[in-house]
């Protein structure tokens, strides 16, 4: 298995020689690259083998999964088709997915996934492309379907896997935030944004509170579902108006703020050190952009975990300020 950032001509002469590849790296890089067995979703920031995080616009991040392929499917999915992602997974392998940040997909996988058809029968895997984060709201994130060509910006493109006899797959999440002891918050409507909370049953301003509070929002909301603890990152905080986040708040779930602890950086490199994988083959890892920031990981290794730094990452469902990751056994 590989995993490395390469220059242009090394993924070309890769694609030609008909690898399987999951490619990360700025547009006008992948918009150079031939047709070929590859999806790919736009983004500069990684976390390399050698130089640890990193922000680069003349390499793409390559992940080689040819090794463990029968075959592949790549289909591309609008909002409204990404209901059947699971249905069309197969039964005998795994899906890669890429979908553009703040495009119609992704709200509707955010909003929808837990409930679709099959949801969970097989692994689904990938992350939300992004931009620098300089060209916020200038550029539009992108995804790429390498058989067609096709450069999308509004639909998500995904690869059906068939893994070779003898394989299978898991998918792990490093999460480290728990629910803190405040109050509980509950929220009136699905969303990315809010005006109103609910603070243990009590209707108040969400932003007022956050400010009265002195909240820390590089701290998530933390829910619990069934045993499994989702993140919700905050976007931003408008005084007396709305609250944005990076993925939806839902009705009918309790959140807490998380627990804070005294340093970020160092707490999720003890997280890195405790979730060991040691003996196991990691395939495909992901990282998110807060994480990025906020544990300031340019520069830092997080091995054996490479790849693409993300605008949110895709473990089943939509995640936040967690490290998502594929590991390969034998049967």
């Amino acid at each position: 298995m590989q995993q490395e950032l390469f220059s242009l001509n090394d993924v070309k002469t890769q694609i030609a020689d008909g690898k399987t590849l999951l490619i990360a790296g700025d547009e006008k890089l992948l918009k150079e690259l031939p047709k070929g067995q590859w999806i790919g979703g736009s983004i500069p920031y990684f976390i390399s083998p050698g130089g640890g995080g990193l922000v680069s616009h003349d390499k793409v991040f390559v992940t080689d999964i040819s090794e463990l392929t029968k075959s592949v499917s790549l289909k591309v999915y609008d909002q409204n088709g990404l209901g059947s992602v699971y249905s069309d997974a197969g039964n005998s392998g795994f899906s890669f997915i890429v979908i553009p940040a703040s495009s119609p997909a992704h709200v509707a996988f955010a909003l929808n996934a837990p409930n679709y058809k099959d949801f969970g029968s097989q692994p689904l895997v990938g992350w939300i492309s992004g931009v620098h984060l300089d060209d916020l709201g200038k550029i539009a994130p992108k995804v790429f379907n390498g058989e067609t060509g096709e450069v999308y910006e509004n639909e998500a493109v995904v690869m059906h896997v068939e893994l070779i006899a003898g394989k299978t797959v898991d998918v792990g999440i490093i999460n480290s935030f728990e629910q803190g002891d405040g109050d509980n918050l509950t929220f009136a409507s699905d969303g990315f944004s809010c005006s109103d909370v609910m603070v243990n049953g009590v209707k108040e301003n969400f932003a007022d509170y956050i400010l009265k509070n002195k909240l820390d929002t590089k701290l998530p909301l933390v829910a619990d579902y069934y045993g499994a603890l989702i993140n919700t990152s905050f976007q931003s905080v408008d005084p007396g108006g709305e609250v944005h986040f990076y993925a939806p708040v839902f009705t009918g779930v309790r959140y807490k703020i998380a627990k804070p602890f005294a340093d970020y950086a160092a707490e999720f490199s003890k997280q890195l050190k405790e979730n060991n994988v040691e003996g196991q083959t990691v395939t495909f890892s992901c990282n998110c952009i807060l994480n990025y920031l906020y544990s300031e990981l340019e520069g830092k290794k997080t091995d054996p975990f490479v790849g693409p730094i993300t605008f949110g990452e895709i473990a089943y469902q939509l995640l936040n300020q967690t490290l998502v990751y594929l590991t390969v056994h034998d049967i």
